[in-house]
């Protein structure tokens, strides 16, 4: 079962977090994770001991050594699945094997999805608003199908007032506080938004119909405890931050994201961004040679305006843009206007492109797209400055 190299750590009165942390994670499936990552499990010491959520395969022994600091996992009479991707339930096998557990229980939706992952064990499904009799105490659970699979769900110990929320509120951090308050602000709310931007955006309508069930349940929380990163047990400001995100109210940001060959579309990229400093905007350029998709996407979380500039390759836009472009219109960005812009050698098919793909993902399309042959001369940069200025203008017009 793992010897005793890790410990529990204690979470309220009841509950302790025996995860596991992945210091090396850098990319989840397309998410850049330059702080890597945890695995959150939640240990509950009641008459029937239950732990809530796994770890992803290969850290079994970590969750098993930290339980056994705190327990024999043998002790564990119940295990909960709050969600069924394979970061929270790819030991679930062994663990079951290691513990022997009564019984397990997951969503409606959950008993399916781990069925479909070739989990041999019977699971018992929890109906949305129930609750488990824990002897002592009590868990009750709500669905929060889409957010953000369907077989998600969020549990909520009543004496401890603890919401295990499963992916939501959650973040890509490995580190080695555990709670939010212990952890630097800038950081903490960077990879907030990070985890918002590239996983939950695209189900922003379900986050506000969730932070208002919230309200409307009037359940007291003492403490938000996710399947990633810090524990919230101090001001809860991660259900506000959620609330802004979720809105996708334009502001003055603009984001200029782009690839260059030879420099040329690199050049009409700085000067668009000058045009929009010019109306007061702020802007963030970022070079698809050295900026991620997951970067571009969370600079967008909170942005008014989305500009893309691409050379043409063999009839095409760059393929590091065409990327990009997929990626984000996958997350379903709100309340954007923007352009596109690029150089071109004899074909320039690039430019039009990126002009289609932002037109399907709804940005708002300002002016006509700048398009250069060879490298921009003062007269095409100074159209690419003005550009920048009707964006910017825009973009004002649309916050007053």
């Amino acid at each position: 079962m793992g010897e005793n190299t890790f410990s529990a750590v204690r979470v309220s009165e009841h509950v302790y977090w025996v995860g596991a942390i992945d210091w090396g994670l850098r990319d989840f499936h397309g998410y850049t994770t330059h702080r890597g990552s945890s695995y959150n499990a939640y240990l509950i010491l009641a008459d029937k001991v239950t732990l809530v959520d796994t770890v992803k395969r290969g850290f079994a022994d970590e969750l098993l050594a930290r339980t056994a600091s705190v327990i024999d996992p043998r002790r564990i009479d119940f295990i909960v699945s709050n969600h069924a991707e394979m970061d929270h339930s790819g030991s679930l096998p062994e663990i079951i094997q290691a513990v022997q557990p009564e019984k397990v229980f997951a969503s409606a939706m959950g008993v399916k999805a781990l069925a479909a992952h070739n989990l041999a064990q019977q699971i018992e499904a929890v109906g949305n608003g129930s609750s488990l009799n824990l002897g002592n105490l009590t868990l009750r659970f709500w669905e929060t199908r889409m957010l953000h699979w369907p077989d998600s769900m969020v549990s909520y110990l009543v004496e401890d007032q603890v919401l295990f929320s499963q992916d939501g509120f959650g973040m890509h951090l490995a580190s080695s506080e555990r709670f939010a308050d212990e952890v630097d602000p800038w950081i903490l709310r960077y990879e907030a938004a990070k985890y918002y931007a590239n996983i939950l955006l695209p189900y922003s309508p379900l986050v506000t119909r969730l932070l208002a069930t919230i309200k409307e349940l009037g359940i007291p929380i003492a403490c938000i405890a996710p399947d990633h990163g810090p524990i919230w047990r101090k001001g809860l400001e991660v259900l506000e931050w959620w609330r802004e995100w979720a809105e996708q109210k334009p502001t003055k940001k603009a984001v200029i994201a782009y690839d260059t060959m030879w420099k040329s579309t690199e050049l009409m990229a700085r000067a668009i961004a000058e045009g929009l400093v010019e109306t007061g905007a702020t802007v963030k350029l970022a070079g698809m040679h050295g900026s991620t998709r997951s970067d571009v996407a969370t600079e967008l979380l909170e942005a008014g305006a989305f500009l893309v500039g691409s050379p043409t390759i063999n009839n095409n836009m760059f393929p590091t843009v065409a990327d990009l472009l997929c990626y984000i219109r996958g997350l379903k960005p709100k309340n954007l206007v923007g352009q596109a812009f690029g150089s071109y050698g004899w074909s320039g098919e690039g430019v039009k492109q990126v002009r289609e793909e932002l037109a399907r993902m709804g940005v708002e399309l300002v002016g006509e797209p700048v398009a250069i042959n060879y490298v921009p001369n003062q007269s095409a940069l100074q159209a690419c400055r003005e550009l920048g200025r009707a964006v910017g203008r825009r973009m004002q017009e649309r916050l007053s």
